[in-house]
């Protein structure tokens, strides 16, 4: 079962059950990953000092190549495109843990 998990007008997150992966469709890409690499993913994405480059204003690029390691996918994006990923991972993971902080709730009821 493929569920949405998050969604912002560049992109959504989808949690596929039965291949127990995420799914990422950004930036006219789908890419999928295992929770560690979709983690890694994050926490690439949270590297980037997006506040620097904004007010650092020499000839650098502004262009970030986001190589995640141990994966086979990689992001080249600009820092517009950085910040809307950046946004679609803190939705998705806010989701994931409402998701269990409700599940905690209900198994705490039942039992």
């Amino acid at each position: 079962m493929i569920a949405e998990v998050f969604t912002t007008l560049h992109g959504t997150v989808f949690q596929d059950d039965v291949n127990r992966c995420w799914t990422v469709d950004f930036a006219g890409k789908q890419a999928s990953f295992n929770y560690r690499c979709l983690l890694k993913l994050r926490e690439g994405v949270y590297r980037i000092d997006i506040e620097d480059k904004l007010l650092n204003h020499t000839t650098a690029p502004d262009v970030e190549i986001i190589f995640i390691c141990a994966c086979e996918h990689s992001y080249v994006l600009t820092l517009a495109e950085v910040i809307a990923l950046r946004e679609l991972l803190e939705g998705t993971f806010v989701m994931l843990q409402l998701n269990a902080i409700i599940q905690n709730a209900l198994y705490r009821q039942a039992v």
